[in-house]
């Protein structure tokens, strides 16, 4: 003879089972969302006056000037390799959105890092520039002209 539970007993044990199911859920989601929010944004570029410029420019998160190169344009790099080490490109981790005060984007360059992007025009520091409001790299012309970004 076949014993049955009876249906109570089945219906609290699956209500059980669901709630438990729940709990887990929600505390996975509490931990995971804020995780994937942190990594997924970030703020890299603020705003600063540059006097010799007498105007508004973009800046890294140290107040450094961020210049574009006048020729690089539809995902054309032009400095790369030793340009690099005088024009550090403005990059970001993958899977990171680029945050400031305008609307960022991000482009993939040559050697596969993701560099962000003001306009569609990759972002770099000079290292020509040691402090805030300097804007040494202006009108600095090499395989195009370097231009300080104003918002």
């Amino acid at each position: 003879m076949q014993q049955t539970r009876p249906r109570a007993t089945r219906s609290c044990r699956a209500r059980n089972l669901s709630a438990l199911a729940l709990a887990a859920i929600l505390a996975v989601s509490a931990v995971a969302v804020p995780m994937a929010l942190a990594k997924g944004s970030k703020t890299v570029v603020g705003e600063a006056t540059a006097p010799s410029l007498h105007k508004t420019v973009l800046t890294n998160t140290k107040g450094l000037t961020l210049y574009s190169l006048s020729v690089e344009k539809n995902g054309r790099f032009v400095c790369t390799g030793s340009c690099t080490s005088t024009w550090t490109p403005l990059v970001v981790a993958r899977g990171t959105t680029p945050k400031g005060p305008v609307k960022l984007g991000t482009i993939k360059r040559p050697e596969g890092k993701i560099q962000v992007t003001f306009k569609g025009l990759p972002l770099y520091t000079f290292n020509g520039d040691s402090a805030k409001g300097q804007a040494n790299g202006e009108g600095f012309k090499d395989v195009g002209t370097w231009h300080a970004v104003t918002p």
